[in-house]
């Protein structure tokens, strides 16, 4: 193995069905490492089948850890993940082993890799004084406003993305610093040496086809009874980060009647695509080297991992 002052970590990325969990596994039978969750939608108990939670039998060859921590009605930030994350990192390390990061949510690895900028806590009255605005003015509205505020925020944040919009201006409301200003504060670094890895399929059309059919089982497999279940529970509601992952708040707005099943089958696997189409952004605009793997060559990607930690 590479010998340097830093403990060794590895991150593995990519976009949602691009075979992470996969190599994740594979790995695990070739070298000496320890799985930590890098997904925010992961972390949720009793949401198994929307988020494609790996299986008992998948959890049995490569347990994971930072999977079920939190019920879905919890909040749960990229300071709680870089602090849950790095003791579970120097756990492994102590262990002699090497901490995988595997997953697809890139504000953690970013939060993780270049520590936190002072960022304020949620203000639940500022909050609803923003969401009460929008139903004046829309969420187009508010995005012009941050456009005035925060230019930079605003160009990469989606007009309808209500969730990004409303932290930009929640930030901007309690600080009177706006977000791009705060994020450049960087906190403390990653204290391991960090090989990172992307894989996804060269092809963007197979990953498209890998998203519709996996769609497609998660139905066959009691999704919309899963997301019944969470409907029934009286704390949980749309606005909430947990069901508004991707295809819970599809499926969930289909519950309350907004549209057909086609209808939601289909904006499901849109919605999910586009969440692809953002990670692999992010990841084209990545500040650190990425060493690309192929999805659909699992031995050639395991073989190029081996050859860079052993």
């Amino acid at each position: 193995m590479i010998k340097n002052k830093k403990p060794t970590a590895l991150f593995l990325m990519g976009p949602t069905a691009s075979g992470k969990t996969d190599l994740a596994i594979k790995l695990r039978q070739e070298i000496p490492i320890e799985v930590i969750s890098v997904d925010s939608a992961l972390i949720y108990r009793g949401m198994d089948i929307g988020t494609a939670k790996p299986s008992k039998q998948e959890l049995a060859l490569a347990p994971h850890r930072l999977i079920d921590i939190k019920d879905p009605s919890e909040s749960y930030s990229a300071a709680d993940f870089r602090n849950d994350a790095l003791i579970e990192m120097q756990n492994i390390t102590e262990q002699g082993k090497i901490p995988l990061l595997v997953g697809g949510t890139m504000l953690y690895y970013k939060a993780l890799l270049e520590g936190l900028s002072p960022l304020p806590s949620a203000d639940e009255k500022i909050r609803e004084q923003i969401e009460n605005k929008a139903k004046l003015i829309g969420w187009a509205g508010l995005h012009q406003e941050l456009k005035k505020i925060d230019p930079i925020s605003a160009q990469r944040i989606n007009p309808n993305d209500s969730q990004r919009i409303n932290r930009a201006l929640e930030v901007f409301y309690i600080t009177g610093k706006s977000l791009t200003e705060l994020t450049e504060q960087k906190g403390e670094t990653l204290p391991y040496h960090i090989y990172q890895f992307a894989i996804a399929p060269e092809d963007r059309s197979v990953l498209h086809q890998r998203i519709e059919q996996r769609f497609y089982k998660m139905i066959e497999q009691g999704f919309q009874q899963e997301v019944e279940k969470l409907y029934q529970c009286p704390d949980l509601h749309i606005n909430l980060p947990s069901i508004r992952c991707v295809g819970y708040r599809q499926m969930w707005e289909f519950l309350q009647g907004q549209y057909d099943h086609n209808e939601m089958v289909f904006r499901g696997i849109c919605a999910t695509r586009q969440l692809a189409k953002r990670q692999i952004t992010w990841l084209r605009g990545w500040n650190s080297p990425i060493q690309w793997l192929d999805s659909l060559n699992i031995e050639k990607a395991t073989e190029q991992i081996i050859q860079i930690v052993k």
